[in-house]
């Protein structure tokens, strides 16, 4: 339990926090009646995690968040003790936004005989794009979640469109292996200067954030062009990339959303238009969703999945 302030309508204290499966299952089985939400976090919130337990929150009796740094999603090249903490402002955004139950467990908790043998694999979704650069983050993201979706035992999970292929593997992953549990999207939340909000942004400099405002920009260049079809999107796209060489992107592509494949420039429909590439010292990725042909313009988030 935790002595956390009241929330902002009086009405209840602040989230129960428990570490362990035995506190957890304790705390779930106490929440009462009605359906669950939850929120997979690995730390420091911020807005956009707030938004995610904030819509969770309308449409759902009982919202569990969960904080838990996973040690699986880091390649070699990933330096797990740089990502930052903040759990004292991690439960103050939790209680905010009325948040039922706070799990934050230790990796010997997760995976109490070390490294598990047995893994979810992404299969080959998990090996483009971000799964070219970071090789098993995504078998290391969808262990986890699995695991946390039968210890949670929760009925829905929300997650940001911002990470878009993590998105997709989650709710191939659940229907694929029939988790009985609905994946929800929520839409990016960006900073005032365009900027994905992410925990990674800690780390830019003033002069990263001038930089990296071209990734976002790339995208709305691309969406404004979405009527005009494929050709015409990535043509806008990398125009503005172009034009700033401090960018060193990884990738740009329009793909389809289910596939993750290129599209050919006689489709029209949903497709993604996302970027990833290193400003400084950063890797950042963003996205849009696009309906492209006539009428085309951006979406908040997918529907094809």
């Amino acid at each position: 339990m935790t002595d956390e302030p009241a929330r902002p309508d009086g009405t209840a204290s602040g989230p129960v926090v428990v570490r362990s499966r035995d506190e957890l299952f304790a705390a779930r089985s106490a929440l009462g009646d009605g359906d669950v939400a939850v929120v997979m976090t690995m730390g420091a919130l911020h807005e956009g995690h707030a938004t995610l337990i904030q819509t969770a929150r309308a449409a759902h009796a009982n919202v569990i968040v969960t904080i838990f740094l996973n040690p699986l999603q880091f390649g070699p090249k990933e330096d797990l003790s740089l990502y930052p903490r903040t759990f004292d402002g991690d439960l103050r955004i939790c209680s905010d936004a009325g948040v039922d139950l706070v799990f934050a467990p230790t990796p010997d908790v997760i995976y109490p005989d070390g490294d598990p043998a047995v893994r979810v694999s992404a299969g080959p979704l998990g090996d483009v794009l971000e799964g070219q650069s970071r090789p098993g983050h995504f078998d290391g993201m969808l262990t986890v979640v699995a695991k946390l979706m039968h210890l949670t035992r929760c009925d829905a999970a929300y997650f940001g469109q911002k990470d878009a292929q993590q998105l997709l593997l989650i709710r191939r992953m659940c229907r694929d292996l029939d988790f009985p549990v609905r994946v929800v999207a929520v839409p990016t939340v960006r900073e005032p200067d365009g900027l994905a909000m992410s925990s990674r942004n800690t780390y830019l400099t003033e002069s990263d954030r001038e930089t990296a405002a071209c990734l976002s920009a790339a995208l709305r260049a691309g969406a404004a062009a979405a009527a005009d079809g494929p050709s015409a999107v990535r043509r806008a796209a990398r125009a503005v990339l172009v034009r700033e060489p401090l960018a060193l992107v990884d990738y740009l592509v329009l793909v389809h959303p289910d596939t993750l494949v290129d599209v050919p420039e006689w489709y029209r429909g949903e497709a993604l238009l996302a970027v990833a590439g290193r400003v400084g010292t950063t890797r950042l990725i963003d996205n849009l969703p696009l309906l492209l042909g006539p009428g085309g313009s951006a979406l908040e988030v997918l529907t094809v999945a």
